[in-house]
């Protein structure tokens, strides 16, 4: 049995690891990528590996549709990961509060700056599968969309600026585990199933959400703060008035197929019923 002393013993050697090496402010911006690009590594393999276990038609899938498969698996963990993070970031902590002083849009954290380096590892892994196998994983929108992105992420992790806009944005990952387990269930055979039913009014639901409204007060937010983003560094500015437009231009036509795709599977629905 493990005795108190040497569970204390363990909880300071983690301390002394995250402090010294992971969220060092000389090597967060190094450490934090890393472990981005190991947390997609280790989530495609899991992924890969208990769908061989608890998924009989896994094996009966082509190459192409394993790595897709292992691909959103990734992406899921991601989503989770940085909605956590953005969430509690956001809305939760202190750290972006109008009631502190000085400028929202130069305030960072090590916590803050870590993610964000997390978050970069994945994008950048992500673009490299998607340029990889291209057109498979995604169309040359994909490519825009992980290019802003990493471009922006990075630039906040390293500037310490804009990183509130950032996660504001972020909080669009939301709806990626829906949009994936659409994917899954049209894989599985089960598009006419009631769980793919569901699952597309939540995807509709969660997009609405995340990634229209949310932008909506984004834009709103950035109006209030015109005066502090201007004391941001010219790419800094530059890149908090387009970015967030492009991507909701882009978020807006894709929530036109999604609704026009949930209108066509509910009137199916009802016309079986009938």
């Amino acid at each position: 049995m493990v005795s108190m002393m040497e569970v204390k013993s363990y909880q300071y050697q983690a301390e002394v690891l995250m402090k010294e090496y992971l969220l060092a402010d000389g090597l967060i911006t190094y450490t934090s990528v890393l472990c981005g690009l190991l947390m997609c590594k280790m989530a495609y393999d899991m992924t890969h590996l208990v769908s061989s276990f608890y998924y009989k038609k896994y094996a009966s899938l082509t190459k192409l549709q394993k790595i897709e498969w292992n691909n959103r698996g990734m992406s899921s963990v991601h989503a989770v990961f940085i909605t956590i993070m953005s969430l509690y970031l956001v809305f939760i902590s202190d750290l972006f509060s109008d009631q502190l002083v000085g400028p929202v849009t130069t305030r960072s954290s090590n916590i803050s700056t870590f993610a964000l380096g997390v978050s970069t590892g994945y994008f950048l892994t992500d673009l490299a599968m998607i340029l990889w196998l291209y057109p498979y994983l995604g169309g040359m929108e994909y490519i825009l969309h992980h290019l802003l992105s990493s471009v922006a992420l990075a630039y906040s992790m390293l500037s310490g600026e804009g990183q509130l806009y950032i996660y504001m944005t972020l909080l669009c990952e939301t709806t990626t585990p829906s949009v994936n387990l659409r994917w899954y269930l049209d894989t599985a055979g089960l598009k006419r199933s009631k769980a793919y039913v569901l699952n597309g009014v939540a995807m509709f639901v969660a997009w609405l959400v995340a990634r229209i409204l949310l932008f909506i007060y984004l834009f709103y937010h950035i109006y209030e703060h015109h005066d502090q983003i201007r004391m941001m560094h010219s790419i800094g500015y530059f890149l908090s008035l387009t970015i967030p437009v492009i991507l909701f231009a882009m978020n807006l036509t894709w929530f036109m197929k999604i609704l026009r795709g949930l209108k066509k599977t509910l009137t199916k629905k009802q016309a079986k019923q009938q």
